[in-house]
C-alpha cells in the first residue's frame, strides 16, 4: 500500500467516526496539509512572495531611512548661528514622519494605505511592500542617525579641512565607521521586517500566511498549515541571524588588524 492509499484509508476511517491513533492521525493531517493535491507548492509560492515582499520593503526602507537620517544628522551638526532654513524645514518634516510612523500600529498603516489612499489598486502585495517599507524606513532612520552621530565630529571637520566635500566625507569617513556600529540593530530590523510581511495577508496580499490560511479553510484544519508556515519563518530567521553573526565577527577581525 502506498502513502496515498494509506491516507485514503485513514480519511475514510476518520469520516466513519473511528478513533485513530496519535501517529495515524498525525500522518493524516500532515498528508492533508502538505502532500494532497501537491499543496506544498502553495507554501513554496507563498514563501517566494514573502521574500519578494521583504526585498521590496527593504529597499524602500533603506532609501527612506538613509535620506531621513542624513537630513536630521546634517541639521543637528550645524554650527550655532549658521542654521539653514531649508534644512530646518526638511528636518521638521522628517521628525513628523518618524513620529507618526513609529507612534501608530503597522496594521493600521497597512489598512490606510490599502483601503483609503490606494483603494483604487488591487495589487495588495505591492501596496503591502510599500506600507512595510515606509514603516521600516522610520526605524532605519533612527538606527542610521544614531550610528552617524556616534562618529566623532572631529573626523568630519578634519576631512572637510583637507578639501573633502560633505558627501565625500559621509561616504569615505563617516558611513564606513557608522555601519559597524549599526549592523546589529540593522540586522534585527531586517529580521523584524521579514516577519512583518505576514501582516499583508490582512489586506488580501497573497504571501505565505495567506496560502496557509487558504489551505486551512480548504481542509478545515489550521494547525498543520500554520505550523508549517511558522517553521518556514523560523528556519529563515535562524539563517539570517547566523549570517548576521558571521558578518559581525568578520568586521571585528578586520578592526584588530
Amino acid at each position: 500500500m502506498d502513502w496515498a492509499q494509506y491516507y485514503a484509508q485513514l480519511s475514510a476511517m476518520a469520516k466513519a467516526g473511528e478513533d485513530l491513533g496519535f501517529f495515524e492521525n498525525f500522518f493524516r493531517l500532515f498528508y492533508q496539509a502538505f502532500v494532497e493535491g501537491e499543496r506544498w507548492r502553495l507554501y513554496v509560492k507563498g514563501f517566494a512572495a514573502t521574500l519578494e515582499l521583504t526585498v521590496l520593503a527593504l529597499c524602500i526602507g533603506i532609501v527612506l531611512g538613509v535620506l531621513v537620517a542624513v537630513v536630521r544628522t546634517a541639521h543637528d551638526q550645524q554650527r550655532r548661528g549658521h542654521k539653514n532654513p531649508v534644512l530646518s524645514l526638511f528636518n521638521g518634516l522628517c521628525k513628523v514622519y518618524t513620529t507618526v510612523i513609529r507612534g501608530t500600529p503597522m496594521m493600521v498603516q497597512l489598512l490606510i494605505w490599502s483601503f483609503v489612499i490606494f483603494s483604487f489598486s488591487r495589487n495588495r502585495v505591492l501596496i503591502g511592500a510599500f506600507g512595510i517599507g515606509v514603516n521600516s524606513g522610520a526605524y532605519v532612520a533612527e538606527i542610521v542617525r544614531g550610528g552617524l552621530m556616534s562618529v566623532d565630529v572631529g573626523q568630519s571637520e578634519a576631512s572637510r579641512s583637507l578639501g573633502l566635500g560633505y558627501f565625500d566625507t559621509m561616504r569615505f569617513i563617516v558611513i564606513p565607521q557608522a555601519f559597524k556600529n549599526i549592523l546589529p540593530a540593522l540586522g534585527n530590523e531586517f529580521i523584524t521586517l521579514f516577519k512583518d510581511t505576514s501582516l499583508v495577508s490582512a489586506i488580501g496580499g497573497a504571501e505565505l500566511i495567506y496560502y496557509a490560511r487558504a489551505i486551512g479553510s480548504k481542509t478545515y484544519e489550521y494547525m498543520f498549515p500554520l505550523y508549517g508556515a511558522a517553521l518556514m519563518y523560523l528556519i529563515f530567521c535562524i539563517i539570517l541571524t547566523w549570517l548576521q553573526g558571521k558578518l559581525e565577527r568578520r568586521l571585528r577581525q578586520s578592526d584588530k588588524r
